[in-house]
């Protein structure tokens, strides 16, 4: 087995890929089988037993999905050259829940290429819809993994459709299943007509090949060759003249240009197999070597030069000036705190000071871990092209690059979503109160979604993210890490205030008490933005009217009273606000008059500005026996949903719809119970819109929100 020594592999035989899909869809027990067979692990792990390498933690053994993206080091010798040097992959294994959609969104910004798992029944799923989008906005070449194709139901041409249909992506079929449901025993790979088959060996490590197509197979295969052949060809102008002069290319020409087409994203090679039942995982280690990008073929990253803000480019090789990008934080009960980072250019040694140009900051590395899910092993630096593990930085997040001080670079940040509920959440003893604080901080460090306010009127501290199921599991790791014992209230809809019209007013702050005074006077302008395009604070201040010293004072009352709402307390957004105008004395004017004077001008604006509540819309996807759709379609409805539309698959009708967040509270039971158990639902956050004006009023009824206006 190949081991840290083996460290030293050429640029050309580096791959960084990661394993995506919608939940359920394979993509743990397609690692497991990768690291089985690249002889990283000597047993394969069983998601049902808990016994995987890649999901380590507690939460995911207990509830068999994923919640942290796992790295690991495996390597592969190519089956069609056996002997030869191992090519080395690193994989991240990804979450498929949406809840955790920021460990898929930083795992892809720093891979080369992806393998999507599809499920052979289920086709292309609501998850899988948005990873493939996260994939497509960090331009990474893919290849797809029709897997469970030993289930009932599962059909590969009618997968292969929907990921025409779906994803708008343009696949080239490069095997054809022998077999489907329990009769599945292997594939035809179509560029070479040989049959591969699985059987004789019950952890599929040994397989037959031979150059004899299954006799009903032999016109399929003929027919999807042709059409393979005619796709590649189309992407290569020298291979298509040949094609048309009636020449067949070969099969090294072929893979020559099928590599190009995927680096360009023109083609998604599709491959098949059952990853439980140990079938078609070899075929796919290859195509990961002979098709996705190697950090040679990528050739530069591109970044900013913060000193002089000009565009600048990095060399994805040892000899260029050092830079990479730290994707991910993770606490460890041993280590303390791990910053997952790939290395784009130049090198890393252990010992050594480098700079962080997002927070402009020198960190010192104290060690270099090559990380297998959660064991490591130590080395001594690391090299362009590797994701390795540091230890030691103090001011580092997700989403910062380090890099060489002397030729300092920023590279894209990494975007992630918006929180969309929240909880309440109080410590049960004074003990507990102070662990409590420390343990949000470190948790939050690791998840960006995640994220922590005070609500000081009420003294309790509010957590938010992406679901409910991410904050259950915050709450279940604060107690076990970090042994904090606290109570949880009900989950709330994260709601937000906006305005939707122009206003303008003043805040005049003039305090006399003997000796020096306050004084704070500005004139504030408010206008809408379109959503969620957030907040800008513009200057327009002319001939000194207030001092440029007091400007920052402003934006903090700004800032501060927007995040604690004016209509029922929520944080308001999608908004500008421009100081235009305003007075100063000499002596009493102080960074806190001035800061008193904007909270009460933004009060007063957004009073006469039509404030109005946002709320999360969500995308429901129901799956459900056909019997049912009428009853959940007319229970949607009631939900203030927007049917979207429906479509069949297999024995079930699949409802997209755009529904509240507000109205989905308890809505797998009322599923359960309105379908026999038999229907079940997905979703994910999608964008936030207005609140009916009849429900604001209700909301304001009920509210005891001490700062609210009358509805407008």
């Amino acid at each position: 087995m190949a081991d840290v020594k083996s460290r030293d592999v050429p640029l050309d035989k580096i791959r960084n890929i990661g394993i995506i899909a919608h939940i359920d869809a394979g993509k743990t027990t397609t690692t497991e089988r990768i690291l089985f067979y690249t002889g990283k692990t000597y047993k394969i792990g069983d998601i049902d037993e808990g016994t995987t390498q890649m999901d380590w933690m507690e939460q995911e053994k207990e509830r068999g999905i994923t919640i942290v993206s796992a790295a690991t080091t495996a390597f592969w010798v190519h089956s069609a050259n056996p002997g030869k040097e191992p090519y080395r992959i690193n994989i991240i294994d990804t979450p498929g829940h949406v809840d955790f959609t920021a460990e898929v969104e930083r795992s892809l910004r720093v891979l080369d290429g992806g393998i999507t798992v599809l499920d052979a029944e289920e086709g292309v799923q609501s998850q899988s819809e948005t990873v493939w989008r996260q994939a497509d906005k960090y331009k990474v070449p893919r290849i797809c993994f029709i897997n469970k194709m030993d289930k009932l139901g599962a059909d590969f041409l009618a997968t292969v459709k929907s990921i025409e249909d779906r994803l708008g992506a343009n696949p080239a079929i490069m095997v054809l299943p022998i077999g489907a449901e329990n009769t599945f025993k292997g594939i035809v790979d179509l560029i070479s007509r040989k049959s591969y088959v699985w059987g004789s060996d019950e952890l599929g490590a040994k397989y037959e090949v031979s150059d004899e197509v299954p006799e009903d197979l032999k016109k399929q295969v003929e027919e999807y060759r042709h059409k393979l052949i005619e796709k590649i060809a189309e992407t290569d102008d020298k291979l298509l003249e040949k094609y048309l002069g009636g020449e067949e290319p070969t099969e090294e020409e072929l893979k020559t240009a099928l590599r190009t087409a995927v680096m360009a994203y023109k083609l998604v090679p599709i491959y098949a197999g059952s990853s439980l039942r140990h079938k078609g995982v070899q075929p796919l280690l290859d195509a990961v070597i002979d098709y996705l990008p190697s950090p040679m073929d990528l050739k530069e990253v591109k970044g900013i030069n913060p000193k002089t803000e000009k565009e600048e480019v990095r060399k994805l090789s040892p000899d260029d000036s050092f830079a990479g990008l730290a994707f991910k934080i993770q606490i460890d009960p041993h280590v303390g705190k791990i910053t997952y980072f790939r290395v784009y250019s130049g090198k890393i040694a252990s010992g050594s000071y480098i700079y962080n140009s997002t927070k402009n900051k020198t960190e010192r590395v104290g060690r270099i871990l090559l990380m297998h899910a959660n064991t490591r092993e130590e080395i001594s630096e690391g090299l362009s092209g590797e994701i390795v593990a540091l230890v030691g930085l103090k001011e580092t997040i997700t989403g910062d690059t380090l890099c060489d001080e002397k030729n300092p670079i920023v590279l894209e940040k990494i975007s992630f979503p918006e929180p969309v509920i929240s909880l309440a959440i109080e410590p049960k003893t004074k003990v507990d109160q102070e662990k409590l604080g420390f343990a949000l901080k470190r948790l939050s460090e690791e998840d960006p979604t995640f994220v922590i306010k005070s609500n000081h009127e009420t003294g309790q501290t509010i957590i938010s993210g992406i679901g409910e199921l991410q904050l259950e599991v915050m709450v279940d790791r604060m107690k076990r890490e970090f042994g904090v014992l606290a109570n949880v209230g009900a989950p709330q809809v994260a709601y937000k205030e906006t305005i939707t019209q122009m206003a303008q007013a003043e805040g005049k702050y003039i305090k006399q008490s003997g000796g020096r005074g306050q004084y704070g006077h500005c004139f504030l302008r408010l206008e809408p933005k379109p959503r969620g395009e957030g907040y800008e604070f513009i200057n327009a201040i002319k001939g000194g009217a207030i001092p440029a010293e007091f400007i920052g004072s402003i934006e903090k009352g700004v800032k501060e009273s927007m995040e604690n709402g004016v209509l029922l307390g929520y944080p308001m957004v999608d908004m500008s606000v421009t100081v235009y105008d305003g007075s100063y004395h000499d002596v009493d004017s102080s960074d806190i008059a001035f800061k008193i004077a904007a909270s009460q001008a933004l009060q007063a604006a957004t009073k006469k500005a039509g404030l109005t509540l946002l709320e999360p819309i969500m995308k429901v996807e129901v799956t459900t026996p056909s019997e049912f759709m009428g009853d959940v379609i007319g229970d949607l409805s009631a939900k203030r949903a927007q049917i979207l539309g429906t479509e069949e698959r297999a024995r079930a009708t699949i409802i997209l719809a755009m529904v509240p967040l507000e109205e989905l509270s308890g809505y797998a039971t009322t599923l359960r119970s309105m379908s026999q158990g038999r229907a079940s639902y997905y979703m994910e956050p999608s964008h936030y819109e207005e609140v009916p004006r009849n429900i604001v009023e209700q909301m304001l009824a009920k509210s005891t929100f001490t700062g609210r206006v009358a509805a407008q």
